[in-house]
């Protein structure tokens, strides 16, 4: 009996934590292979994680409300991308461009946020293929609207941002008033390492508000929906007008970390930005050993650490190892999907083995 609850243990351990072992297991091989120093991975990893997990904790609340991997959270991108390039029409630079992008973000993403809650509500039990295909519809409606709306319809000022037709937005555009502005605030230098300790603050205190979010009523709301709607709704607690709640919560947060994210890299490519940054957050999540139905900040951090570990490592690694860098570029595609495609079939196959555990529970069998 002992024995067979050991091998239980093992085995539902690994099975809970197969992608993130697989990612260290790769990372143990490639990071040699790849030749970088420990300061060059350390200050990389330092300005993606900076870059990156604010775009990947938005992603929590969802889950806690037992709506899955929100995939719709591209919609909030899309807000916080319509928000830079208004500020960027006008002009408005430094911190002032910054947070007026998240001001104008708000309304864009709740409204968004409020559209997909209501169409996942209407999907149960099919939350994330519907937000994941819901993605793709409203990418049309934003290529619409910036590619015709912008210039003929909305009237936009900036010459050097619109297409020489007089409308429509041009594929890529200058961020130089808020480039690097929440980075370079407050920068700590360590043994040649810079640390954007602003961005770090910011971060910090979006980690405090999931805590204490957590702690508040809504926040036991979405915990007890997302256990069991039945049961929530026989409670007395409104099961969709929770669910729509934490769709806004966080398609307003993916618009922030959007505009978080564009402002260290400094470019924003107009009709592609959006477009992997929930497949690239979703797999980073996953990465960290998060689930379907569980997320927490840690997993959040570490699995930014080491999904983009490997995305800095594997064009040299394959480079070194075959003479082909083209191979980690490939790699990196085969990774992002890969990792939401296992941990999906990972998700149903534990689901499948808990049933059968509870049937065999309910038949008196013990394992």
């Amino acid at each position: 009996m002992k024995q067979a609850t050991q091998r239980y243990t093992v085995g539902r351990f690994f099975s809970t934590y197969a992608v993130p072992i697989m990612f260290i297991i790769l990372s143990i091989i490639a990071i040699p292979l790849s030749h970088y120093s420990v300061k060059y991975l350390t200050q990389e990893l330092i300005t993606r994680l900076a870059r990156n997990l604010f775009l990947v904790l938005s992603l929590l609340i969802p889950v806690m409300a037992g709506m899955g991997l929100n995939f719709g959270m591209v919609l909030g991108a899309m807000g916080g991308q319509i928000a830079l390039i208004f500020v960027t029409d006008w002009g408005i630079a430094g911190l002032q461009g910054l947070f007026l992008a998240m001001i104008l973000s708000t309304p864009l993403s709740i409204l968004f946020g409020y559209a997909c809650g209501a169409i996942l509500n209407r999907a149960r039990g099919r939350e994330m293929v519907t937000s994941f295909i819901l993605g793709f519809f409203a990418n049309g409606i934003y290529q619409l609207v910036v590619l015709y709306g912008m210039g003929s319809v909305i009237p936009m000022r900036s010459a050097s941002i619109v297409l020489s037709r007089g409308y429509g937005i041009r594929n890529a555009i200058n961020l130089a008033g808020v480039r690097h502005i929440l980075d370079n605030l407050i920068v700590l230098k360590i043994g040649g390492i810079s640390i954007p300790i602003a961005t770090f603050l910011f971060i910090a205190l979006f980690c405090g508000f999931i805590l204490l979010f957590k702690r508040t009523k809504l926040g036991q709301d979405m915990r007890a929906v997302g256990q069991d709607m039945e049961v929530a709704e026989s409670s007395g607690i409104a099961v969709e007008r929770t669910r729509i709640i934490s769709i806004i919560i966080s398609t307003v947060l993916a618009g922030y970390g959007q505009i978080i994210y564009l402002q260290n890299i400094g470019t924003l490519n107009t009709y592609n930005s959006h477009e992997q940054a929930g497949m690239f957050s979703i797999a980073a999540l996953l990465v960290g050993g998060a689930s379907v139905v569980k997320a927490n900040i840690s997993n959040a951090i570490f699995g930014v650490i080491l999904f983009h570990l490997m995305f800095i490592v594997s064009p040299n690694a394959g480079k070194n190892l075959i003479g082909s860098a083209m191979l980690g570029e490939y790699f990196r595609v085969f990774v992002s999907y890969g990792v939401i495609t296992v941990a999906l079939v990972l998700h149903a196959w534990n689901r499948q083995k808990e049933k059968e555990r509870q049937r065999m529970s309910l038949r008196g069998i013990q394992e």
